[in-house]
């Protein structure tokens, strides 16, 4: 899966899922544009990628802001002259039951979630079009496939981006872009860590594999949809999940 000459984009890049995403993507020879809210973590995360032999940049964006997507999208095509591949990585969650939930909290899931990656597609498709060539793999979850109790916002917002990859994935397949998107299940991140032991216990019952997943088997799965290896692979939903859901 050789990424050579490749430039990609990814949010959420500064830490769990992204971070592992932008590490994989760059030891397999691509450039690396990340972009997060958080600038000192993805220096640090800048520094060890040209610490070890790659080449990356840090965009400060708030991807749930259209006009600092659009500023960064921009500094990053200026400084690398193109993007070949973006992961829409960045989600929050703002959990409660549905007869509980604030208009405000299911209103930024989605914004960051879903909006976002509606946003980043259209700045970067462009770039894609030109050379003929790109991917754009978006992180869903098994919960916009299967729902979660308390997570109507977040179940929404990643049912809906299954949707915008299939959508996309007809667009633009005959311009020789791929859209897929990945879906993890239980993964151990920091947006996990603060369950309780109780929930985890649980949860593992629920995973053939017995055990949960790491950063770097999602980072795996993108690796390859981003690679040649994946060109005739589109609209397609990849489980990353120890078979916690099937078929």
């Amino acid at each position: 899966m050789q990424l050579q000459g490749r430039v990609a984009l990814v949010t959420g890049a500064s830490q769990g899922i992204g971070q592992a995403c932008a590490l994989h993507l760059a030891r397999h020879g691509a450039s690396i544009a990340l972009a997060a809210r958080n600038r000192e973590k993805m220096e640090e995360l800048t520094a060890q990628i040209i610490a070890g032999g790659g080449k990356a940049a840090a965009f400060p964006m708030d991807v749930a802001d259209e006009e600092q997507v659009k500023s960064a999208v921009k500094s990053a095509l200026g400084h690398f002259g193109k993007i070949d591949i973006l992961i829409n990585n960045a989600g929050i969650t703002r959990d409660q039951l549905v007869m509980r939930m604030k208009r405000a909290d299911w209103d930024a899931v989605l914004a960051t979630n879903l909006t976002s990656a509606y946003l980043l597609i259209q700045q970067v498709i462009p770039s894609m079009l030109k050379q003929r060539w790109g991917r754009i793999i978006n992180i869903t979850s098994v919960f916009g496939q299967m729902g979660q109790a308390g997570q109507a916002n977040y179940s929404a917002s990643k049912a809906g981006l299954i949707g915008l990859t299939m959508a996309i994935a007809r667009e633009v397949g005959s311009r020789n872009i791929t859209s897929n998107a990945v879906a993890p299940g239980f993964i151990e991140t920091n947006m996990t860590a603060g369950l309780s032991d109780e929930f985890k216990q649980n949860a593992v019952k629920q995973i053939p594999l017995g055990r949960v997943g790491t950063p770097d088997d999602v980072a795996n799965a993108v690796a390859f949809l981003a690679s040649d290896e994946a060109s005739y692979i589109t609209g397609h939903v990849l489980n990353v999940n120890g078979g916690m859901l099937m078929g």
